[in-house]
């Protein structure tokens, strides 16, 4: 399966969400900025295993169902996660989550 195989349109109802590629890459992109901050030790074995979640899914293609399921372990995660203590950490978790919830939600005709 190639990138376009699984890289469908979700901006074609005009809802501004772009390519799923681009935004599990964004997803991945977020929670990998979040290794790089001092976060709460008890924080940072959530946010690695969503990392490594929203990593292999950025670079697998996977079929709708499995990225639907797959992000909503992602989005499980990050509320598990709790405070970061570090304010970037924060924005990074905050633009991860609505990233993932919009994914997990995803209807399959999109």
């Amino acid at each position: 399966m190639s990138d376009d195989d699984r890289s469908h349109d979700l901006d074609a109802d005009g809802d501004g969400k772009g390519d799923v590629a681009e935004q599990l890459d964004a997803l991945h992109g977020h929670l990998a900025a979040t290794a790089e901050r001092p976060v709460a030790r008890s924080a940072s074995a959530h946010l690695g295993e969503a990392e490594a979640v929203a990593r292999d899914l950025a670079e697998r293609p996977a079929a709708p169902e499995t990225v639907r399921e797959r992000t909503g372990h992602v989005v499980r995660l990050l509320r598990e996660a709790g405070e970061t203590e570090d304010e970037t950490a924060d924005e990074h978790v905050a633009a991860a989550l609505e990233l993932a919830e919009a994914l997990a939600t995803t209807d399959e005709e999109t």
